[in-house]
């Protein structure tokens, strides 16, 4: 990667947060071409009454059209285990094509079991059309973009260096709230940090985009574009001087005593499809199922 050549692209950034999940999706822009990618969209999914609805990617559909924006790409930063992806309808509603890091594999071999949906996942990761590898580059118009591959937070992260600006996923959050849970199946804390330090490599210059915010104590607003250097000046678990054996402890330890997310198993089952919902079943209705004591016996209950 050309870091000077990065640096003199600047993509237009708007971020559309979701309040329910604390997500934040983006369309990323070419100001010359008006070619864009839209980063981690959301589907609004009720858990009680299980209906669907799309406010949020409405939002971004009427945002896109509004700036005469051509869709390019609908892109991952990793199989999300706290919201559904929009992907198929905004795909359906705008174009572009939907990617996500190769190593999504990983994950679908880890719940792939989950559901008994036998050969139903055999052509899953087919919903894809493009699966990213460590270091490859594509475009957004006339925009470079890097992909590097940042496991920690789940085995199969990856962030999107675009022009000026790093699309960080779940591998940091705002400097005051600091790092994402690494006990998923797969995660691993060890590898979060070493991701750390890959990016701080980058100018401190650079643009940093976050996936969720949670407005942590003595904040009123919600936040999530920050810089590398405020990242590895002020980060509350990962900024430049924290011991990496001291990282793991912590994270390790604040992570026994969280709960599963809210929507973990209804996601998974979409987010290995792209997106897109089981088939339907004999009955002509689509399911989304509950194993009880299966694959996510290994991660703690929720306790609510």
């Amino acid at each position: 990667m050309d870091i000077k050549t990065q640096l003199q692209h600047t993509p237009e950034v708007k971020g559309f947060f979701d309040p329910r999940t604390f997500t934040i999706s983006y369309v990323v822009a070419d100001p010359k071409t008006k070619h864009c990618a839209i980063i981690d969209s959301v589907v609004d999914f009720n858990l009680e009454s299980g209906s669907l609805t799309y406010t949020g990617a409405d939002a971004m559909i009427g945002y896109v059209t509004d700036q005469g924006y051509t869709v390019q790409w609908i892109l991952e930063t990793h199989m999300h285990a706290d919201h559904l992806s929009a992907a198929p309808y905004l795909k359906n509603k705008l174009g572009g094509k939907s990617a996500i890091g190769e190593h999504v594999n990983d994950v679908l071999s880890l719940y792939s079991n989950a559901f008994n949906s036998g050969a139903d996942y055999d052509s899953e990761l087919a919903a894809f059309d493009e699966l990213w590898k460590d270091g490859d580059t594509f475009s957004i118009g006339t925009i470079p973009v890097t992909v590097w591959y940042t496991p920690g937070h789940t085995p199969a992260d990856v962030v999107y260096i675009i022009g000026d600006a790093v699309f960080a996923g779940d591998t940091m959050f705002m400097p005051d709230f600091g790092s994402a849970r690494c006990d998923f199946p797969g995660g691993s804390a060890d590898s979060l940090f070493d991701n750390r330090t890959r990016l701080f490599t980058l100018p401190e210059e650079m643009r940093m985009f976050m996936c969720h915010d949670y407005l942590p104590e003595g904040r009123t607003e919600y936040q999530w574009e920050t810089t590398i250097g405020a990242q590895k000046r002020g980060n509350i678990h990962l900024k430049e001087g924290v011991q990496k054996t001291d990282f793991v402890s912590m994270r390790n330890a604040r992570d026994k005593t969280l709960s599963i997310p809210k929507l973990m198993i209804p996601s998974i089952q979409v987010n290995i499809r792209a997106g897109a919902l089981p088939p339907a079943e004999s009955d002509g209705n689509q399911y989304l199922k509950i194993p009880i004591n299966g694959i996510f016996s290994t991660v703690r209950k929720n306790k609510n």
